[in-house]
């Protein structure tokens, strides 16, 4: 069974810190590419992040380059995003994809709030 499941939301301060992660099973998981996409209340989907399969080449949208950081270690089927500084305007659900060759597999976001 194909699974992909995302985790460690929170609620956090402006300027604070959270590492989410985005574990998989059931498939090839090193040989897929890995996206971070999130959903703000009453707006529709964002990319985020994306950490390419073999290379490793890492791709950011310009609203969270130089705060967060996409890694994965394959040997744990596990892709990271690690977020600082952030702003309230990255309150949102945070959702991983995994996508190669036409298979796309979507797992259960995880909820991030930034606020005081």
């Amino acid at each position: 069974e194909v699974q992909l499941q995302a985790s460690g939301g929170g609620v956090v301060q402006p300027g604070g810190s959270l590492r989410l992660s985005c574990a998989g099973s059931g498939f090839t998981f090193g040989s897929y590419d890995i996206t971070w996409i999130r959903q703000a209340p009453g707006k529709g989907p964002e990319w985020v992040s994306t950490i390419n399969s073999g290379s490793g080449t890492t791709f950011y949208s310009d609203s969270v380059k130089g705060r967060f950081t996409i890694s994965r270690v394959n040997a744990r089927k596990t892709v990271f995003l690690q977020m600082n500084s952030l702003k309230p305007e990255d309150t949102a659900v945070y959702y991983c994809n995994a996508e190669r060759m036409g298979s796309n597999y979507w797992g259960q976001g995880t909820l991030v709030t930034v606020s005081s």
